[in-house]
């Protein structure tokens, strides 16, 4: 019997739309679908590249023994099963973004997708809750850890990109 290879990845997570009814349902999608789904806090922010509602935004971690192809194909299943519009712009309004961060410490670039994803390096509400719950990981590509790379962020001169903590339980119901 073949051993399945078991992958850590890390996706990133947003909604202007209905955020917290979107946010909760992606939540239960992700965990009904990746085994160890650890969740980093939700962090409200500004839209960015359009005018909009606010974001919430939060990174989750969890393990798959789909390839990278096929979780990122998943992920935008999800995303289209809570009413994703695809004919609208890159930067508009959402009700469910799920977009994949890191597979492992693979690199990939495809038709498809990029990992690791560029927005953890040009956005706070990708990279912030990213060092918090992969903290001591290092980046494929950059060579430091998240935590360092949030570090180095927050000291920059970058314009600010402010995020508030959300308090939005996301653990699954008691059974």
């Amino acid at each position: 019997r073949k051993r399945l290879t078991v992958a850590r990845i890390f996706i990133g997570m947003g909604s202007n739309v209905e955020r917290e009814k979107h946010i909760r349902a992606g939540a239960q999608a992700l965990r009904d679908l990746f085994a160890n789904a650890r969740f980093s806090t939700v962090y409200q922010n500004a839209a960015v590249g359009f005018a909009g509602a606010d974001f919430y935004n939060l990174v989750i971690g969890a393990d798959t023994d789909h390839d990278a192809t096929a979780a990122y194909h998943l992920l935008r299943r999800i995303e289209d099963e809570h009413g994703r519009d695809r004919d609208q712009p890159r930067f508009s309004p959402r009700t469910l973004d799920l977009d994949l961060l890191l597979y492992d410490d693979l690199v990939i670039r495809n038709e498809w997708f990029q990992i690791p994803r560029d927005d953890i390096e040009k956005y706070a509400f990708v990279l912030c809750p990213l060092a918090e719950i992969a903290g001591e990981r290092m980046h494929p590509v950059l060579g430091k850890t998240f935590a360092r790379l949030w570090r180095e962020w927050r000291d920059s001169e970058r314009p600010a990109q402010p995020l508030r903590p959300v308090d939005l339980d996301l653990r699954p119901p008691a059974a």
